[in-house]
């Protein structure tokens, strides 16, 4: 692997303008892919295998042309002090709002709330609500804004006027203010770190044309492949985090090999070798946990998890073609602008570079010193520390959020609140029961089963009479929960009503399905609950034995899979204090705590499983790599600490700041999305890396990279030290003339 990379780099290098020019070329094909493709949308939500989406798709069968999962709207008025909706200036108000909506081109029926019972006991608070033909992430936008512009016009008669309902739905997007915040921070850890604008802009720059491929792509293959907008969010935040990452350890190793005295191609080729062999591998783990979300089953997690791993293959191969490259073009710019005024002064010729011993210790020298002096001390304080922070996890409430989890600044929010204000918390989510009656043979007497029973349960407020499809075998009925859709209390009752519908089934013959937004949320959370175990075991077996092939070593990969699950429970553990309990929410801006993210846990296993490895491979290699080169256990800690751990800590304040600046969000989902995987990244690469992962080293001696000689036999040698590279080295100090011999001509 070295061997190869090395050439690699080497070719790079020479052929820079060639490499250059193909990479400008794939930019630009895929930018007019994009300009020229047909927008898709957002792709729909569905969840194959639950209840409620079998409802849906039972109701699409049905009640043709109902669309049984296209997105509602709900404007919602509230009367001035003093007045009521019931009021004739107010009634005129409305009846033109209904006619406006109902005039809207994906609109299927908007209700009369003076038809409907839709005005509140006190006559203070009415709704509309509008169904629409297709679901709320599909929507066009001119259908969104004839929605608000109804409203508007309401209000401007003096009426509280709010609109809520999924139809306002839309692809959640970061925002440019977050991307360019992280970029400006990524800078300046880059020029802080580097010491140079040339050898700060390189990453930024190759990082910038693989997202830009990469989305670019994902947006020209959107129509053929039925992606949604939401499946370059994801490509995006990781593309950019680890381009800008794998960039920064392939210039810094270049610098490291100029320092030693190498011309410009040797040492990018060198560079590409070692540091790329890590990049590698470490891209390989972040591949794996990416496209491992399929195993979820949720068609949206796997588009999204396999465009982002596309992304970082992307990002991988810049690294190793483009980097090397644009080193040619820098020349010796990338060096630290003290180094090249001292260049520039009185000697012009070539200054020995001073040896390790003469150098005065830096950072990593001096804490990796420090850690193998106390290692048992150390590995306490850093399990024991994360161990307290991971212990609200044990609290931890999944689902996903509604308009009741909006800043109270939003419409949805308002609305939200004026229809618990009017008519209870439970209005907000209301549960929709499909009764199945082709197998009963009183379809009828079935629906009025279902309907006494759910009267009979606990936190109901209102259970609607059963309507019929034409054919007579199918019905629907509404029921009103007391209790706001994101509570237990509501899981429960959904809970109840289908354990009611077996003993239904039994007596009448009919199914009973529970659906609606709410029921979907419960079962999304619990599909995903249900898949972490296997995903966990798949992603993380899968790079256990990537890791034993990269360290040949067992202890080595099993410490790192076990710090990793440490970082990730620590983690969310700080998303439950902040999210769901509101400690220290107002320094980030949460303005409502909640049950968490349901696709949280699992989203994080997968995002931060890769991170994790990666700090673990651009460590522990130059670990390996010195003890592989003769050095002692302790030794090699204290030489992987002196050459990587400036690096990898700007690393890793770089994947902070570009995941930080997701934080600024004003979606809630996307705030929580930033501060899990920053707070994460914090925690794996400053706590577990830097000081369990050396602890335990220390301790372990030479046992850590202890393998079973038939192990060692059966695996591929990839050489991610550059032990081959030694090799070469060697070939290159012999004599030319010593095994030359005498021959006739």
């Amino acid at each position: 692997m070295a061997t190869f990379l090395y050439k690699l780099g080497r070719l790079a290098f020479r052929r820079r303008h060639f490499v250059a020019l193909i990479w400008v070329a794939l930019l630009t094909l895929a930018g007019v892919g994009a300009a020229s493709a047909p927008s898709a949308g957002s792709t729909s939500f569905s969840i194959p295998g639950t209840e409620a989406q079998k409802a849906f798709d039972l109701l699409e069968q049905r009640f043709p042309g109902a669309s049984a999962d296209g997105a509602t709207g709900r404007i919602v008025f509230k009367a001035p002090e003093g007045q009521k909706m019931t009021d004739a200036d107010n009634k005129a108000t409305v009846a033109k709002t209904v006619k406006e909506l109902g005039d809207g081109s994906e609109v299927v029926s908007v209700t009369d709330p003076y038809t409907t019972n839709a005005v509140s006991k006190d006559g203070t608070v009415a709704y509309t609500s509008v169904k629409y033909d297709a679901p709320g992430m599909e929507l066009k936008d001119a259908t969104r804004d004839a929605l608000e512009a109804a409203a508007d016009e309401a209000r401007a008669t003096g009426l509280t006027v709010d609109v809520g309902g999924d139809a306002l739905q839309a692809a959640a997007e970061p925002g440019a203010a977050g991307e360019v915040v992280g970029l400006a921070l990524a800078a300046v850890v880059l020029v802080v770190t580097l010491g140079s604008l040339v050898a700060a802009g390189l990453p930024l720059l190759t990082a910038i044309i693989g997202v830009g491929i990469g989305v670019s792509t994902i947006t020209a293959l959107a129509k053929a492949l039925d992606l949604g907008d939401t499946t370059s969010t994801l490509a995006l935040m990781i593309g950019l985090a680890v381009g800008i990452d794998y960039a920064l350890f392939i210039v810094s190793r270049y610098r490291g090999e100029l320092a030693e005295g190498r011309d410009r191609e040797e040492a990018a080729g060198r560079a590409t070798g070692t540091a790329g062999s890590a990049v590698v591998f470490a891209g390989l783990t972040v591949v794996i946990a990416l496209a491992g979300l399929s195993v979820v089953g949720v068609p949206m997690l796997t588009k999204m998890g396999l465009a982002a791993a596309g992304t970082v293959v992307v990002a991988v191969l810049i690294a190793l073609t483009m980097i090397p490259a644009l080193l040619g073009y820098a020349g010796r710019k990338v060096r630290p602008t003290g180094a090249k005024r001292k260049r520039r002064g009185g000697n012009t010729s070539e200054a020995p570079a001073k040896t390790e011993a003469q150098a005065k210790p830096g950072m990593g020298t001096r804490w990796a010193s420090f850690v193998i002096r106390r290692p048992v001390a150390v590995l306490l304080l850093g399990v024991v520390g994360l161990g307290a922070i991971a212990v609200p996890a044990t609290q931890l409430e999944l689902g996903l959020p509604d308009d009741g989890s909006q800043p109270t600044s939003t419409t949805q929010r308002r609305a939200y609140d004026l229809l618990s204000e009017g008519f209870g918390p439970g209005f907000n989510g209301p549960l929709m029961i499909v009764v199945d009656a082709k197998g009963s043979d009183d379809p009828k007497a079935a629906a009025t089963t279902v309907t006494d029973g759910i009267k009979g349960l606990g936190d109901v407020v209102t259970v609607t009479p059963a309507a019929f499809n034409k054919a007579g075998d199918t019905a629907t009925i509404t029921v009103i929960p007391d209790s706001k859709p994101s509570s237990v209390q509501t899981e429960d009752l959904v809970h109840a009503i289908r354990d009611q519908g077996t003993d239904v089934k039994a007596d009448t013959g009919a199914k009973v399905l529970v659906t609606g937004t709410t029921a979907m949320n419960i079962d999304f959370s619990q599909k995903l609950t249900d898949a972490l175990i296997p995903y966990l075991a798949l992603v993380v077996g899968l790079a256990f034995l990537l890791l034993i092939v990269v360290f040949r070593s067992i202890l080595v990969p099993l410490k790192a899979a076990l710090g990793f699950l440490l970082s990730v429970l620590a983690a969310l553990g700080a998303v439950v204090a902040v999210f769901q309990w509101g400690w220290l929410g107002g320094l980030i801006g949460v303005e409502e705590t909640g049950p968490i993210m349901s696709m949280m846990p699992i989203f994080m296993v997968g995002v931060v499983f890769g991170l994790a490895m990666d700090y673990e491979v651009f460590l522990v290699t130059r670990m390996r790599e010195a003890y592989v080169h003769g050095e002692s256990p302790s030794q090699s800690i204290v030489t992987g600490f002196r050459h990587s751990a400036r690096v990898v800590a700007a690393a890793a304040v770089i994947m902070m700041a570009v995941f930080g600046g997701f934080i600024s969000s004003s979606e809630s989902m996307i705030k929580m999305i930033g501060f899990g995987l920053a707070i994460a990244v914090f925690f794996d690469a400053f706590v577990v890396r830097m000081a369990i992962v050396p602890a335990v080293l220390a301790l372990l001696g030479k046992k850590a990279w202890w393998l079973p000689k038939w192990l060692d036999r059966a695996l591929p040698n990839v050489d991610v030290e550059g032990e081959g590279l030694r090799t070469l080295d060697d070939l290159k100090d012999a004599d030319p003339d010593e095994d030359r011999k005498l021959v006739r001509v």
